[in-house]
This record gives structure tokens, C-alpha cells and sequence, in this order.
């Protein structure tokens, strides 16, 4: 796909629903007693992948629009699974039909098939969970067994590892404890709580005991790492508008970075939505600073690390990105699709064994960008391209419907 280089970008956008989100408050609802409505679902590849193995469980979902309806199947049972791309889907699904005490398997496509699933595997065990990978990767298998409450220390700062705890949990004997090495985004917190779960938090200690679930109709605000991709152009470009955008604690590291790298913005309009603060962020074309990031802001932050990498491509002078190893067990090694990315573009990126150094000159030539089939590398190289001297070329430019279907009709600025 082309993408033509716009001197000038302003508008006001509808962020798709938030897509972390979206999978949780289906999965949930399909994993509950009673029935839910779901509105502003964000319904791409990934949370499609969802919908078909709550399906396979036997919940009753019907899809309207970006409207979802769920009947809830509280008793799973027996499932292949096939999670196509979505990372959370199979590994949240490990805990919950761990819990669920179902036989289960659990398969991908070649990318989601690379991606490293005993991360979840191992601490799932430790609760009593018979769960089997395959070289460490999936295929997995979860087979019946009686899980016990335990405490347990994760090894990252993962919400999809913290999840799928959580949510075996719900099926095991006691309380469980999971405590973290920094705080992971709480939209599974959020959800189970409202759900009536019984879960306390206390920083990065979240404690569950067993229990029902029972449905609850979800409206889901924008999402942020969506959201970012029009908020990086506003910077750049000139002034854009993003509506009704989730700012949960949890998720907005992005805006830390903004006030370190010296962009105007503002959030208007702040309300309560479902539980999750949301808002509309106003973004103006800013004179950019470089940053130094550290592993304490990933957690906050990770899925919008290569569109932040661009902005750094824009800023004058030397900017390092560190403490994000998690980038490369991603879609692709988002440490080395972003650096070439930026590099194929006229910029100056070093990867490093858990981030990039980026030297920064206040412009990019414009080329042609290799997606790698990862979604956030194809919308970063469009953030890059747009804003380049030249414009250019993205080469698998549809990987975005995994997150984002209307991504390139907003880039445009065209209605329908």
C-alpha cells in the first residue's frame, strides 16, 4: 500500500473499542452465568479468534455491528480451539480452561505458533494445572485436574500471565495470590470485580478466591494504543481529536513520554465509563525532545513502543529505549522490525538486546516499510510515512485488520 507524505494532518477520529478490553469482557461473559451486551467491541482478527472458542466452549454469541450479544456457558466443554494470531486469546484461555476443568486444545497460525506459551504454562502448574506445550510453544493441550490456591511471584510484568492465573484461580481450592514485579495494565482486575469475583488489590498483589461469575453488559471505550497512531500524528503533523479514548492508569504511559518529549496535549471531557476512566485527547504538532525510557514504563506502554520509536526518529538528538525485551515475543521482534522499519526510512536506529538507540533529526526521508505481517509495525511505518519528506510503501499492509480494520480510511480522512 502507498501512503502519501501529508505536510499537514488535523482531525477529529473514533477509535475503534479498546482491544485488550474487548477480549476480556467477551471471554468473561461467555465464561458467566446469565446474558451481556457489548457494545463499541473492537472486532478484528483477534477478537474474532475469541469469539470462536468461547463459541467452541458453548457460549451463544451473536455479533451486530460492533455490537456483541452473549449468552454465558458457565460449564465448558471440551474444545479445540484455534486462536489464529491473538496471543491473548490462547493464553488467557490456558487459565480459564484450567479452572474450568475441561480437556482443551489450543492451536494458532505460524506466527502466534513462535511465540513462547510456558511463560503461562509454568505458573499455571504451580496451582495444579496439567497443562502441555509443545517445545514450549503450541500447540498446548490442558487436561482436567484439581487445582489449589497458591501464592505465586511472576518472572514478567505480563497482564496475560497475571490473567490466566486469575482466572484458573476461579476453579481452584483457597485463595490465590499473584504478585508482580511491576504493575501490568488491570482490566482483568477491573472486569472480575464488577463480575463478582471476589478479588482484592493491594499494588502489585492481586488475591482471588473461588467463585461464580456472573454477567454484566460492557460498553468499551477507544482504545489508546490505537489511539496513538492519530495522537503521534498530531504531534508531528498538526492538531488531531481522539475521542472517547481509555485512559486507565495502567495504559497511559504513552502520555508520560509525551510530557518528557515536550508534546502539547490535553485530555477533555474526563469521565467514568464501565469502571474505566476515558477521555478525548487533543494533540498539537510540538517541538520534540529526545527520551530515555526505562523497564519501569513498559508495562504502561509496551504495544506503543514502535510508534513511540518514531516519534524519537523526529526528535533532535539521542533517545534510548531499554528494559523492553518483551518487544521480541510479539508478532514479530519488534526490537528488529522497528529498527529497520525506521532505518529503511533514512533514520538512524542501533537495536539493542532490550530496546533500540535512536539518533534523531528532526525528519525521515520516506521508503518502503516491511511489515513482517505485525500490525503495529504496518501503522507505525504509516505514522512514519505520512509524516516523511517522500512518503512510500508498506509491503503486507493488511496485517492491520488483526487490530485495527478501518485504520488506513481514518489515515485518509475519508467517512465511509
Amino acid at each position: 500500500m502507498n501512503i502519501a507524505s501529508q505536510k499537514e494532518f488535523r482531525g477529529e477520529f473514533l477509535i475503534p473499542g479498546d482491544k485488550s478490553i474487548t477480549h476480556r469482557a467477551v471471554m468473561f461473559n461467555a465464561a458467566a452465568e446469565g446474558d451481556a451486551v457489548v457494545k463499541n467491541a473492537l472486532l478484528g482478527e483477534d477478537c474474532l479468534s475469541t469469539v470462536r472458542c468461547m463459541r467452541a466452549f458453548g457460549a451463544d454469541i451473536r455479533i451486530d455491528g460492533n455490537t456483541v450479544y452473549i449468552h454465558g456457558a458457565p460449564n465448558f466443554r471440551d474444545a479445540q480451539c484455534d486462536c489464529g494470531n491473538s496471543g491473548t486469546t490462547m493464553r488467557l484461555l490456558m487459565g480459564l480452561a484450567a479452572g474450568k476443568k475441561v480437556n482443551a486444545v489450543f492451536t494458532g497460525d505460524p506466527s502466534l505458533s513462535s511465540r513462547p506459551m510456558e511463560r503461562v504454562a509454568a505458573p499455571l502448574r504451580l496451582l495444579g494445572a496439567e497443562i502441555r506445550t509443545t517445545d514450549g510453544k503450541a500447540p498446548v493441550t490442558v487436561s482436567p485436574s484439581v487445582l489449589k490456591g497458591a501464592r505465586i511471584e511472576t518472572k514478567v510484568a505480563s497482564a496475560q500471565v497475571k490473567s490466566a492465573i486469575l482466572l484458573a484461580a476461579l476453579g481452584a481450592e483457597g485463595e490465590t495470590c499473584v504478585c508482580e514485579p511491576l504493575k501490568s495494565r488491570d482490566h482483568t482486575e477491573r472486569m472480575l470485580s464488577a463480575m463478582g469475583a471476589d478479588i482484592r488489590v493491594d499494588g502489585n498483589e492481586i488475591s482471588v478466591r473461588p467463585g461464580k461469575l456472573h454477567c454484566v453488559d460492557v460498553d468499551v471505550p477507544a482504545d489508546i494504543s490505537g489511539a496513538a497512531y492519530f495522537m503521534a500524528l498530531g504531534a508531528l503533523c498538526g492538531e488531531t481529536v481522539c475521542r472517547n479514548v481509555g485512559v486507565n492508569p495502567t495504559r497511559t504511559g504513552i502520555l508520560k513520554v509525551f510530557d518528557e518529549m515536550g508534546v502539547r496535549y490535553s485530555l477533555e471531557n474526563c469521565r467514568i465509563v464501565c469502571g474505566e476512566p476515558a477521555a478525548d485527547i487533543r494533540v498539537c504538532k510540538s517541538e520534540l525532545r529526545p527520551v530515555h525510557l526505562t523497564k519501569e514504563i513498559m508495562p504502561s506502554l509496551i504495544d506503543e513502543i514502535p510508534v513511540i520509536a518514531v516519534l524519537c526518529a523526529f526528535a533532535k538528538g539521542e533517545s534510548k529505549i531499554e528494559g523492553a525485551e518483551e518487544l521480541r515475543v510479539k508478532e514479530s521482534d519488534r526490537i528488529l522490525t522497528t529498527a529497520e522499519m525506521l532505518s529503511s526510512l533514512g533514520g538512524d536506529c542501533t537495536p539493542t538486546a532490550d530496546g533500540f538507540i535512536i539518533r534523531g533529526t528532526g525528519s525521515l526521508r520516506g521508503g518502503k516499510v516491511r511489515s513482517y505481517k505485525d500490525h503495529r509495525i504496518a501503522m507505525s511505518g504509516a505514522v512514519a510515512l505520512t509524516a516523511s519528506e517522500e512518503g512510500g510503501e508498506i509491503e503486507d499492509a493488511d496485517c492491520v485488520n488483526i487490530s485495527f480494520p478501518a485504520f488506513y480510511r481514518l489515515l485518509q480522512r475519508k467517512e465511509n
